[in-house]
């Protein structure tokens, strides 16, 4: 099964972009899945196994290195063409 995320993450601390940075470098190093990025969050698609393997390392490593910090996730079963910019008309 295909799924997509939404994924937000917001470090507790006043130099914040240097960890939202390390995350999406660490996430991009996985092989499989499809990344977006913009300036509220990161999109990532894929096959649901790699996906969330994938952000389960990569959440528990930001967890390690940082003090606080909050990650806001949103999970849709199915296969979006998230480099694609939808038809609203």
């Amino acid at each position: 099964m295909k799924i997509t995320v939404d994924i937000s993450m917001y470090p507790l601390d006043a130099d914040y972009k240097p960890a939202i940075k390390s995350f999406i470098k660490q996430l991009r190093a996985f092989e499989g899945l499809t990344l977006v990025s913009n300036q509220l969050s990161t999109q990532i698609n894929g096959a649901f196994d790699d996906v969330t393997s994938a952000l389960n390392i990569c959440i528990r490593a930001s967890m390690e290195q940082q003090a606080k910090v909050v990650f806001v996730t949103r999970y849709l079963n199915a296969d979006l063409d998230i480099k694609s910019l939808p038809d609203i008309d």
